[in-house]
């Protein structure tokens, strides 16, 4: 009788948990636009729900005074994710990449990486753990890569050393 309960908790406690879906009613008040702007950069990126209920990331890159980035950044209680691999992400880009950030700890001055090659449809991204590298400021840390113990934020930057405009629709991120 034991096993079978340590069997069933098991899976309950592993089973994927949705850390964010998008639909018309979303709330995304915790959704923070942070541009280069806190460098003396002039890009400008905007955080909506549109009309069929995605979450839109959108604007302009520019590399004026020293400026070359826009992100989006998803606050939230610090969350285990010790029983988890993975973050997968229903989204559709414009053809260009993204970075893909969480933190442990949203005091943290770094964060752990990976890069997403959209391609103009709907595409489910699987980003394990494993492959987030720690990074600050576009340089690679030596430190392990992100550990999958904990997570307060997850966030989106566009930062490809090139003037452009983006659009970037979010419909799911998911724990697994």
């Amino acid at each position: 009788m034991r096993i079978l309960f340590l069997v069933i908790f098991i899976f309950i406690m592993s089973k994927p948990f949705v850390l964010f879906d998008f639909s018309k009613e979303s709330n995304i008040q915790n959704w923070i636009v942070v541009n280069d702007g806190v460098m003396g950069g002039l890009s400008k990126g905007y955080f909506s729900i549109n009309d069929n209920g995605d979450g839109l990331f959108r604007g302009n890159v520019s590399l004026e005074n020293n400026g070359g980035f826009s992100s989006v950044r998803y606050n939230f209680e610090s969350k285990s994710v010790t029983d988890f691999k993975k973050i997968t992400l229903r989204l559709k880009g414009d053809g260009k990449r993204y970075q893909i950030r969480v933190k442990t700890m949203v005091s943290d001055y770094y964060s752990y990486i990976a890069y997403v090659e959209t391609n103009g449809e709907w595409q489910t991204v699987e980003i394990p753990f494993t492959e987030m590298i720690p990074s600050f400021r576009g340089y690679k840390l030596d430190l392990p890569n992100y550990p999958g113990e904990y997570m307060e934020q997850f966030a989106i930057l566009i930062g490809n050393k090139k003037r452009e405009d983006f659009e970037l629709y979010l419909d799911k991120i998911i724990i697994e």
